[in-house]
């Protein structure tokens, strides 16, 4: 799959001593007379080891972040999600991070794959079209889900390494076929369900076509670094659709970006929504920014600007509370970058990592999505008022993205943010 871009190092820091962060989810698929055939995956020598670290990414992520769908938990409980990573992140595999499989493409977040799956409300009997097969993770959870799962992946090489690697894990009701995957699979259309995952700027017209009346499509639609993930159900030929939650995909090709209406301008990087004012999607999601764990948007009448701040509550050191935004900034225009916040503290606890503190972070990616190094404002502790932390940063200038993190990334207590800095200088 063609997944969010990695999470904060900052976050993957904390999470790293504290058990590894938390991966895939619970175990023991769940038996029901309409049940499809379990595709038991071959499980290669050694992998039985890695069991414990989906249990806690199932305990410690996944449950935590609302995911509730036990098929879906035991799912990712049961799938080898270090079969589907480069060697050299083995591991990391179980870490709840986006990983570079190659191609200038990752494999999401654990979490973000539960939360789409969870979202397609799959069954038994469902014909599921995948687009963007990327690592073949994806097709791997739903595979015991469903009877079919059709996967399309654009990039040659992508598509024949996975094709090979799902095919000897044993994933007989998983089809993999390389093209363009926004044309779909007129031959096997109908689909009871289509799930996407890489972000087009609308949802390609083949699809809405291939999929069945009363169908539904999980689909992340909008501007390169501003995106939904939606829920679409198909009425009377047309989709209806339920924003679930902001959210960042790398888009599926070269070709994809570029016919994009609305084309960022990384020589002039703008934070979107860094005071918190705008109104909440479905009354929790704060708009502009995505992966929102253990945070809320909450009325303050101290606010240093205006009258909501992002409050994180840490209660245990192994929860990911934090909320990133992904930015377009090219090193070569922007030279240097002030970051910071407005932050206030009530009975903040760290440990010996600085790291592991309320705390705004920048993380630095190349052209090719490598990261190349981040920074970030932090080391708090204790009870305070509002205070306003900053400092400048040299932006390299190997950099054409960035992501910005906020939280508490494995303090415990309670911290606000409010009017985040982020000045090009």
């Amino acid at each position: 799959m063609h997944g969010i871009l990695s999470l904060s190092p900052i976050a993957i820091s904390s999470l790293i001593s504290s058990l590894r962060k938390c991966s895939l989810m619970a175990l023991a698929l769940c038996c029901a007379a309409v049940q499809a055939p379990a595709q038991a995956q071959v499980s290669r020598p050694g992998s039985d080891v890695y069991s414990v670290e989906r249990e806690r990414l199932i305990r410690n992520v996944l449950i935590p972040g609302g995911i509730r769908d036990q098929r879906v938990l035991d799912s990712m409980g049961k799938t080898p999600r270090h079969e589907f990573v480069p060697p050299e992140y083995v591991r990391q595999a179980y870490l709840d991070i986006a990983i570079a499989i190659g191609e200038s493409q990752t494999i999401s977040s654990p979490f973000i794959v539960a939360q789409m799956t969870e979202a397609l409300q799959t069954k038994a009997t469902d014909k599921v079209l995948e687009i963007g097969t990327g690592s073949g993770y994806q097709a791997a959870i739903l595979s015991p889900l469903v009877k079919e799962v059709y996967t399309i992946e654009i990039v040659q090489d992508l598509g024949e390494r996975t094709t090979q690697l799902l095919r000897d894990l044993g994933y007989a009701n998983v089809h993999c076929r390389i093209g363009d995957g926004f044309k779909g699979w007129p031959e096997e259309a109908p689909f009871d369900k289509i799930i996407v995952t890489c972000s087009p700027a609308d949802v390609p017209k083949p699809l809405v076509d291939q999929l069945k009346e009363g169908g539904l499509m999980v689909i992340p639609v909008g501007e390169r670094y501003q995106q939904m993930l939606y829920l679409m159900r198909k009425k009377e030929g047309k989709l209806e659709k339920e924003a679930l939650t902001p959210t960042l995909f790398v888009p599926m090709t070269g070709d994809a970006e570029k016919n994009r209406k609305v084309q960022p301008d990384p020589t002039r990087p703008v934070l979107l929504n860094a005071s918190f004012e705008e109104p909440t999607i479905r009354d929790f999601h704060i708009p502009g920014w995505y992966y929102q764990f253990g945070c809320q948007r909450a009325e303050d009448i101290d606010a240093p600007l205006g009258k909501f701040v992002a409050e994180f509550r840490g209660t245990d050191s192994q929860w990911p509370n934090m909320l990133l935004q992904g930015i377009p900034i090219d090193g070569r225009a922007v030279k240097k970058l002030k970051l910071g916040a407005w932050i206030k503290l009530e009975d903040v606890k760290v440990g010996r990592d600085r790291e592991k503190s309320p705390s705004v972070a920048i993380q630095w990616f190349d052209a090719n999505r490598n990261r190349i190094g981040y920074n970030y404002v932090g080391g708090f502790k204790g009870t305070r008022k509002w205070k306003l932390e900053e400092k400048v940063f040299q932006v390299p200038p190997e950099t054409r993205e960035a992501i910005v993190s906020i939280g508490m990334f494995g303090s415990e207590g309670t911290a606000w943010f409010d009017g985040i800095v982020f000045e090009p200088q």
